[in-house]
């Protein structure tokens, strides 16, 4: 639940002459909220799949105030959908991120992902996973 964050570009710093790659600190807290989210909605005996599995993600996203009432239903209908900024390979990597080992062991073990973009009064993510 919530609004959908995409993938923020990685930062840099360098530390002793190394340099070190990290998440954006809204990456990071949304990753961290989705595995939250997550294991509230897993059984308590789940186990991560371990097999190949596909992947098929609805990101539902809020409709901008600034439209007309007639251009809101469009959106609302899905008449009309995101052909926006973030774009969807961003929130695939994000929610991806957010549910490795959790929900699968790897993320390598994805064959298939899809992903599609909505408008909604209740902006959320929706995430299918089917092993094979």
């Amino acid at each position: 639940m919530g609004e959908p964050v995409a993938a923020g570009r990685p930062r840099f710093s360098s530390r002793g002459g190394f340099a070190k790659a990290y998440d954006p600190k809204k990456s990071r807290d949304y990753k961290k909220m989705i595995k939250k989210q997550t294991m509230q909605q897993l059984p308590s005996d789940y186990e991560p799949f371990a097999c190949p599995i596909e992947v098929d993600i609805k990101v539902y996203r809020s409709i901008q105030k600034s439209v007309s009432k007639k251009e809101y239903a469009r959106r609302l209908s899905n008449d009309v959908r995101p052909t926006v900024k973030p774009d969807a390979d961003n929130y695939i990597k994000i929610i991806l991120d957010g549910l490795n080992g959790l929900v699968w062991l790897d993320d390598n073990q994805i064959t298939d992902v899809a992903a599609h973009k909505y408008y909604s009064d209740n902006p959320r993510v929706e995430v299918e996973v089917n092993g094979s």
